[in-house]
């Protein structure tokens, strides 16, 4: 398929792919990954920080401590959204500050914000469950199907 497109080219636009793809900056693919690796690992620390705090300070049990913790770090990535922080962080981490829920709470809070404007139901919450959907939906067949090969191994508790 690509050779098909580049007979299609004249010599002009041939010799101007050739120019652009020389002068195309190399992408630093390995500091990338350390980036994201890093602040990835950084924000479930910081997970596990308030984790502990819950189960030391407020008496929670290691299974209880998750709802409360998820929420914290929720309500930190939507403030710091919502003051332009997170995307900051985000262009310079990559895939590190997307991964963890903090990266999903930050994608629903920026549609949120872009789309004020359009009004509260139809802007706010029409667009900002776009991305939500196809989420929940990938989430719970990717759940299924986990349930289901669990089911098949039979490896019980």
């Amino acid at each position: 398929m690509a050779n098909n497109k580049k007979k299609n080219m004249t010599m002009t636009q041939q010799e101007y792919q050739k120019l652009a793809k020389a002068k195309e900056p190399k992408r630093p693919v390995l500091q990338n990954c350390i980036r994201a690796f890093f602040v990835g690992g950084f924000i479930c620390l910081i997970g596990e920080c308030f984790m502990q705090m819950f189960i030391k300070w407020f008496g929670f049990t290691e299974k209880t401590a998750g709802n409360p913790t998820v929420a914290v770090l929720i309500f930190i990535s939507v403030v710091l959204t919502s003051f332009g922080v997170y995307d900051k962080i985000s262009q310079w981490a990559g895939a590190g500050s997307a991964v963890p829920v903090t990266g999903f709470a930050n994608s629903l809070a920026s549609a949120a914000i872009e789309h004020r404007a359009e009004g509260i139901v139809l802007g706010v919450g029409g667009n900002m469950f776009k991305l939500a959907g196809s989420v929940i939906v990938f989430g719970t067949v990717a759940a299924f199907f986990v349930g289901l090969v669990h089911l098949i191994i039979g490896t019980g508790g």
